[in-house]
């Protein structure tokens, strides 16, 4: 079991450069599996699940190649098209291959994808839509298997999702895009990581309008060509490196950043913690100073609630909640979309964090609190980041067990950190 210890108090002072996108990156590899020619993707993060998704894509029979950040797929035939079970229960988007390998072949079997711990993630949206696109499951028994029943007809169909939810719009985009027909696809997801994956299927030849809202209406084409497309910075790391210069002081500098926009809403919440940060071409700049809690109209407690882009994203509260903990005042914090995120609370709780759990949804944080190191182990990765946060805050060693959880979406973490000042080492425990 691969083991980060934390050696706190620390202070962060330095820089680093936000990885690719994973969100990004993930959906681009199932997507390149839908032509025979070569499509190249620069600034690929080094992680776990990158590294398994480009194992999924050559176990179809795709060449797979890597070049330090550079990767170079092609598709020219698919041996197979099944999906091996080990890698589809680690890996949520997985999924992502059957809409995409089903209208290559005409047939789709992977087993249910896996991922992090953070509550019931439904697939009904994926199956709504691919139905829509002539693709019918043929047993919801495992393993999965979708059959491509007939092309769609020539003038296209509406799709409503009854929920915004990322994976199943990246699905059904990416399946749309080798359709010959329109696509409407309204109630759609709209974060960056879903704008960066319809420009990448532009340049392989779809036609994709409305990216950045919530209303999608794909062209697709009978046949789609190679393309080279460059993966922007991670908003979510870049974000968590914010939140860990809040939580310990100082000053921090974060490069990669090609989009200052998608950081808007992330600057207003740390504006509620008496903080701000400069937003530049490619790179955001943030000194650190004593946090307060700035009580809404009429002294109430604030609310931090994630939602669908472009509200606070979902994978920002785990590390905001750490970041509350060195604040003086009381926010309460709502997490609407999963009902299992909350309870990594209990981590911070043992650290001596002053946190009251209210239910699955809710966490009151009032600080600032002294912490102490302790051991705990990461369920998720953001958990987990939130953890390495906690252990910078923290009086003497935090160890977090599981740590390859959190090199799922953490490029480079331990010199990262060293990097920033963070005091951290690796261990086999």
């Amino acid at each position: 079991m691969l083991s980060l210890l934390i050696e706190g108090p620390c202070r962060t002072c330095g820089t680093v450069t936000a990885g690719g996108n994973k969100n990004a990156v993930l959906p681009m590899i199932a997507a390149a599996m839908l032509t025979d020619e070569e499509v190249i993707l620069h600034n690929v993060p080094e992680i776990i699940d990158v590294e398994n998704m480009l194992h999924l894509a050559a176990e179809l029979g795709a060449s797979v190649k890597r070049e330090k950040k550079t990767v170079i797929l092609k598709a020219e035939s698919l041996k197979t098209n099944r999906l091996p079970r080990d890698i589809c229960s680690a890996l949520r988007t997985s999924l992502l291959f059957a809409g995409p390998v089903a209208v290559r072949t005409g047939r789709a079997e992977l087993w249910p994808p896996g991922g992090d711990v953070i509550g019931r993630r439904r697939l009904d949206a994926h199956f709504y839509g691919l139905r829509k696109l002539g693709i019918q499951i043929e047993s919801e028994d495992i393993p999965f298997v979708f059959h491509r029943t007939a092309r769609r007809a020539a003038s296209g169909i509406d799709l409503f999702l009854d929920e915004a939810s990322v994976t199943a719009t990246e699905h059904i985009m990416t399946t749309a895009a080798l359709t010959p027909a329109t696509t409407i696809l309204r109630n759609a997801a709209a974060e960056p990581h879903i704008e960066q994956l319809a420009g990448l299927l532009v340049k392989m030849g779809a036609q994709i309008e409305g990216t950045g809202t919530n209303t999608l209406v794909i062209r697709g084409r009978e046949k789609l060509h190679g393309a080279e497309h460059t993966v922007e910075g991670d908003h979510i790391e870049a974000a968590s490196f914010l939140a860990l210069c809040a939580a310990t002081g100082g000053e921090i500098e974060i490069n990669g950043i090609l989009s200052p926009r998608h950081y808007w809403m992330t600057r207003r919440i740390f504006e509620r913690f008496g903080l701000t940060f400069r937003l530049e071409p490619n790179r955001i700049h943030m000194k650190a100073r004593t946090m307060r809690i700035r009580p809404d109209f009429g002294n109430a407690i604030p609310t931090v609630s994630d939602g669908p882009w472009p509200q606070f994203p979902s994978d920002m509260m785990s590390c905001m909640i750490v970041a509350a903990t060195q604040a003086r005042g009381s926010v309460l914090f709502f997490e609407k979309m999963f009902e299992s995120r909350i309870y990594f609370v209990d981590r911070i709780i043992a650290m001596g964090a002053n946190a009251i759990v209210c239910d699955p949804h809710r966490v009151v944080i009032s600080g600032p609190a002294k912490l102490r190191g302790v051991t705990m182990s990461s369920p998720d990765i953001r958990a987990g980041m939130a953890m390495m946060i906690a252990g910078a805050c923290a009086h003497g060693t935090s160890v977090i067990h599981h740590a390859e959880i959190v090199f799922r979406g953490y490029e480079n973490l331990p010199e990262k950190l060293t990097a920033l000042g963070i005091r951290n080492s690796l261990a086999e425990l």
